[in-house]
């Protein structure tokens, strides 16, 4: 009879635990939820955007660096009010979006890389995080490699959508990554995906060397699991995204894209 109290009261408290751990992921999940509701408030960004097929044809985006069409998702960043969001948290740099997915967020650089890992972009602890800039990067995104870090939410919420870019198939319907900031809005056409160690090229900071850089770009592209036709120069500025994979702590998803056009 003892034991079996004992028993009783182990699973008691094994319910409690995981009752609390089940609270504090849906209170995170929550707490995300509404930062990116204030931050879309702040910065009056429109809430839908109007899918591709429902536009005229004349607004389709079309991949193309020297296509003269406006770019409705460009224009649409364009009224993005940045500087509303740092009188809020001066750590934001910008707003990264990718049409037609759940990625539309403030995107921040801290003083660290831990900062933001479990921080909404107001500064409230969670541990869904923010999207972020590496710390070491320029805030301008004029380096080489501008790494940007986020996690990979289960319900496709900030970098959760990256996860399907290992479909051919998506990819063709969400080819471009834009990011609005002081400079304009900056659209990033995705050449890469693929799964990669923490201690590759990938993360290299600061690359000067334009063996190095050729590197980089072939070491990214020999590893892709999608073919999208986007070959980089040495020239070019590359945008890497990066989030966890799930399967451990030694590799990391990342989709990476290079800049195609700035709209100022």
């Amino acid at each position: 009879m003892k034991g079996r109290n004992v028993l009783t009261v182990l699973f008691a408290v094994v319910c409690l635990v995981g009752l609390i751990g089940v609270g504090s992921h849906l209170y995170s999940l929550n707490k995300s939820a509404q930062a990116q509701a204030d931050a879309v408030l702040e910065v009056e960004l429109p809430q839908e955007q109007v899918p591709l097929e429902e536009r005229p044809v004349s607004e389709i985006h079309v991949m193309e660096e020297k296509q003269e069409e406006p770019d409705p998702y460009a224009e649409e960043l364009s009224l993005t009010d940045v500087e509303a969001l740092r009188k809020v948290n001066p750590d934001v740099v910008g707003w990264i979006s990718i049409p037609e997915t759940h990625l539309s967020y403030p995107l921040l650089q801290g003083e660290d890389n831990e900062y933001y890992l479990n921080h909404t972009w107001e500064k409230e602890w969670s541990s869904a995080g923010s999207i972020y800039l590496e710390s070491q990067v320029s805030s301008d995104l004029s380096d080489f490699n501008t790494l940007v870090y986020g996690h990979r939410m289960r319900d496709g919420s900030l970098f959760g959508s990256l996860r399907d870019y290992n479909k051919q198939d998506y990819w063709g319907k969400h080819p471009s990554v834009y990011v609005a900031d002081d400079n304009g809005v900056h659209r990033y056409d995705i050449f890469a995906a693929h799964e990669v160690g923490v201690r590759e090229i990938t993360y290299g900071l600061k690359i000067e060397s334009e063996k190095v850089k050729q590197a980089f770009i072939d070491f990214s592209l020999e590893r892709s699991v999608i073919d999208t036709g986007v070959v980089p120069t040495v020239e070019d500025r590359i945008l890497t995204m990066s989030t966890c994979t799930g399967t451990g702590y030694d590799t990391r998803w990342v989709v990476q894209a290079r800049l195609a056009k700035t709209y100022v």
